[in-house]
């Protein structure tokens, strides 16, 4: 009789730490048909968001903490290929905040596109502002995300050297205030490359949801290379459209290059899970030929995530 109730409390334990802990599969499989000036149409993977699948999961260890992982990896949709990880780290989160360890996500990369247009796609606008090239994921790294204060968060991440690659690094951080239908913040993040020379950049992103209209923008600077302006609109057109417009111009500090681009989007949702897409742009970039940009994108894809 003593040995069947341990053995029920034993198996009333377990399920219980089985309840306190959870895994989720998630993924996203995003292929689109574009076509741009002076090339052949042909499919790109993640028109909207990179293809990729994951496993993340939480453990409640008591007393308000939580054991955190998330592993990530790259897929090409139009190679049926794997590539390596994207973020692979294990942390800790309670009161405190939150701790990731591992590849971990740019606190810059948090914020940088958080107010892009045409759905932060292949189309969006800001494509010729170089303030949007950065480090991301940030390998061998360690992030902390501040807790939620009225409104106000936080993060920072940065990366430990590499014995082969002493030099390299990068360190940023971000700061955001979300309060009904606004929300703004800015981010910093600092690169240093293999010889030891630093890249530096800002932003500042913003935006306001009227209800008919949600508008868009951000500012960036990278030191000694350029500073851009981008403006935008997202428009619902119904439960299930939405359509956006976005405009960019980049001053470039070397030769005094301006460049321009507009877009205009279209997505529609055939659910919560899957989405239709549709838009163009068009760079009008006197530094295009070193960008390597084409002067006008079309593009129709579908995004599905899981």
């Amino acid at each position: 009789m003593k040995k069947s109730l341990i053995a029920l409390a034993v198996l009333a334990a377990s399920g219980a730490a089985m309840a306190q802990s959870s895994v989720t599969l998630y993924g996203v499989a995003d292929v689109a048909l574009a076509k741009s000036k002076d090339s052949s149409a042909a499919l790109i993977n993640g028109g909207v968001l990179g293809s990729r699948w994951g496993v993340k999961g939480t453990e409640d260890l008591g007393g308000g903490l939580s054991a955190k992982f998330d592993l990530q990896q790259r897929l090409d949709l139009t190679t049926g290929s794997a590539s390596g990880f994207k973020y692979a780290w294990v942390g800790l989160a309670g009161g405190f905040g939150e701790v990731q360890l591992g590849s971990v996500g740019s606190a810059y990369d948090d914020i940088a596109g958080a107010t892009s247009p045409l759905f932060d796609s292949v189309l969006t606008t800001n494509i010729i502002a170089p303030t949007y090239s950065y480090e991301d994921p940030l390998n061998r790294a360690v992030k902390y995300i501040t807790p939620e204060f009225g409104g106000f968060s936080a993060a920072v991440s940065t990366q430990f050297k590499d014995t082969g690659d002493a030099n390299k690094r990068a360190t940023s951080f971000n700061v955001g205030y979300t309060g009904g239908p606004l929300y703004v913040a800015l981010g910093y993040e600092q690169q240093k490359n293999d010889a030891g020379l630093d890249s530096k950049q800002t932003r500042v992103v913003g935006s306001y949801d009227f209800g008919a209209a949600k508008l868009l923008a951000s500012v960036g600077d990278k030191k000694d290379v350029a500073t851009d302006l981008t403006i935008g609109v997202d428009v619902p057109l119904g439960a299930a459209l939405t359509l956006s417009a976005g405009y960019t111009v980049a001053d470039y500090d070397a030769g005094g290059d301006k460049g321009q681009a507009v877009g205009l989007a279209l997505a529609y949702s055939l659910s919560k899970r899957t989405v239709l897409y549709t838009g163009f742009n068009k760079l009008n970039d006197e530094a295009v030929a070193a960008s390597g940009n084409a002067e006008h994108t079309f593009a129709l894809g579908i995004k599905h995530s899981f």
